[in-house]
């Protein structure tokens, strides 16, 4: 009797297995480079100041994207069990109210980590912790929206991370010309974040959800996303040259007009390319980033 009592108990807790596989490792590394990238574009020599960084990577990828994972799976354990009933939480290996404890514990030790990186990380922290709950949670579920949710996940993968790597090195404000890159390419995620939206296209239509394959049909939300990844790129490109950095700027077009091959292989087929395109032109979309990075690196600061 007490050893059936035991492995009854022992099922109610999940393996560290299933937990982590809750906080998917596999989307941290977009905040991760993007906090990096902000640090390259501060100008602070990152050898300097190893433990920031490594901290500030701590930060952005496994304790505030993990929380926003953990966060987002909860809310969404209805829609997960229409489309993908093997995650953690649908199939029962992360039972009971687990995943809620497990985002909560999160949310604590992400505040905690970033008031030990100082008020700018800290104010960063707020805001990405808020906007996770934002995005998942009712009554506001802005994942809901095709405009604002993945708006709100661009500006929290991309422009959160690179301002937070510029600030926490810097330790200040960024200069401008550091924001306004960081923010076009938070503008240019929304496309990467509407392509994901893809691989919920079922789920969605049948919870209400309306995301921009709903809204608009699977091509005309393809073509949406691939626009909006394009053209920020072309003004960071604009925006370089008039810096006199046009071996950078050239450096950017080229990836943008790889990126140009691989949207008509996406446009051919959305729904079953999307998940391609998210391995090979969003690859090529990041590393643009790191470029306008060390192009802004050691620029002199706009009045």
């Amino acid at each position: 009797m007490g050893v059936s009592i035991g492995l009854q108990s022992a099922r109610r807790i999940p393996s560290p297995a299933a937990m982590l596989e809750l906080l998917k490792p596999i989307t941290w590394f977009p905040p991760i480079w993007a906090f990096l990238c902000g640090a390259v574009a501060s100008g602070v020599p990152l050898t300097s100041s190893l433990g920031l960084v490594a901290a500030g990577m701590l930060l952005s990828g496994p304790v505030v994207c993990g929380m926003s994972q953990a966060a987002n799976d909860w809310c969404d354990r209805h829609v997960d069990a229409i489309n993908q009933p093997d995650r953690p939480i649908p199939s029962g290996r992360v039972p009971g109210q687990w995943g809620l404890w497990i985002a909560l514990a999160m949310t604590a030790v992400s505040l905690g980590l970033g008031a030990m990186l100082g008020p700018w990380a800290l104010a960063a922290t707020v805001f990405g912790v808020l906007a996770a709950w934002a995005y998942s949670a009712e009554p506001i579920r802005l994942k809901k929206s095709g405009l604002w949710g993945p708006g709100l996940v661009g500006l929290c993968y991309e422009g959160l991370p690179w301002f937070t790597g510029a600030a926490v090195l810097a330790n200040g404000l960024p200069s401008s010309q550091v924001i306004l890159v960081g923010l076009l390419y938070a503008v240019g995620a929304h496309g990467i974040m509407t392509l994901n939206d893809f691989k919920a296209l079922e789920g969605d239509r049948q919870t209400g959800v309306a995301s921009l394959p709903v809204v608009l049909g699977e091509r005309r939300a393809a073509r949406v996303a691939c626009w909006t990844m394009a053209l920020p790129q072309v003004v960071v490109v604009a925006f370089l040259v008039g810096l006199d950095r046009p071996i950078h700027a050239l450096a950017i077009a080229a990836l943008l007009g790889a990126q140009g091959l691989a949207m008509r292989v996406l446009l051919s087929d959305p729904e079953a390319r999307a998940p391609w395109y998210n391995a090979t032109g969003v690859s090529l979309y990041v590393s643009g980033m790191m470029v306008a990075a060390f192009a802004l690196r050691g620029l002199e600061v706009m009045p």
